[in-house]
């Protein structure tokens, strides 16, 4: 089952996506605390906005170097543990919408990534009961300011501007994200090719130590890593996030 975000003339909504009809059945509420009563109303997907599906009420969670490929072309050490950085709320986007360029960063680059949707509150998880705290997967984009995170030795800002964050186009409830693809293309051209068999760390792993470090919440979100690939893109370049059984997600950059 997949779940989307929508943007209706009353507000956003829930839904779920309906594939055999290729329609959204919109929910009653928020489903990762209110579950997935319908209102009964149908919509058609064509021609209906999609947004984030998911914002979260506390902490996007990024983590670094998890894939080897990457930190080869980067030229950086293989961490001994984890690398987590925080994004906040405020960068999350989702599907088609813009990523504005801080007028403060030359440099932007796209991160195609696997991204895990936290379902209940949760601390010092081990990894045979993770599978019980997830809600659910989605595709992401680390979007990073890579000027920035050369100067400085936090990622705060490289990583969490405005629209930093998109996320979509909908969390996939029954996902195994095992041997799963995770692409990018900008403009078009295959720019990432790369596998979730590949992490340093993988998910179970990645969530349980996480919940060592602080309280995961629903709605939390984790952001896994990126494969090889990754560049700088240019004025109005379209960047498309593909991870296999999830969908695609596209952002155009634009300078603010």
């Amino acid at each position: 089952m997949q779940i989307a975000r929508i943007s209706l003339e009353s507000g956003p909504r829930y839904a779920i996506v309906d594939h055999d009809t290729d329609e959204y059945i919109v929910l009653a509420g928020d489903p990762i605390f209110q579950g997935l009563d319908t209102t009964g109303q149908r919509l058609p997907r064509k021609g209906t906005r999609l947004l984030s599906p998911i914002i979260p009420r506390s902490k996007v969670i990024g983590v670094g170097k998890n894939y080897m490929d990457h930190i080869k072309e980067m030229g950086g050490d293989v961490p001994e543990i984890p690398v987590l950085f925080f994004k906040p709320n405020t960068s999350v986007i989702g599907p088609d919408d813009p990523i504005v360029a801080p007028s403060w960063a030359k440099e932007i680059s796209y991160e195609a990534e696997l991204a895990v949707v936290i379902g209940r509150p949760c601390k010092d998880v081990p990894v045979d009961r993770v599978d019980d705290v997830i809600y659910g997967y989605t595709a992401a984009n680390d979007v990073t300011a890579r000027d920035a995170q050369r100067a400085e030795p936090q990622w705060a800002r490289a990583k969490g501007f405005d629209t930093s964050c998109p996320l979509g186009p909908v969390i996939d409830l029954d996902y195994d994200p095992a041997g799963k693809a995770i692409r990018s293309t900008v403009n078009g051209e295959l720019r990432q090719d790369g596998n979730t068999n590949d992490m340093l760390t993988g998910v179970k792993e990645l969530v349980s130590y996480i919940s060592h470090a602080f309280s995961l919440l629903p709605g939390d979100v984790i952001l896994t890593g990126t494969p090889a690939g990754v560049g700088i893109m240019s004025e109005s370049d379209t960047v498309t996030v593909e991870v296999e059984g999830i969908g695609e997600l596209t952002n155009q950059l634009r300078t603010s």
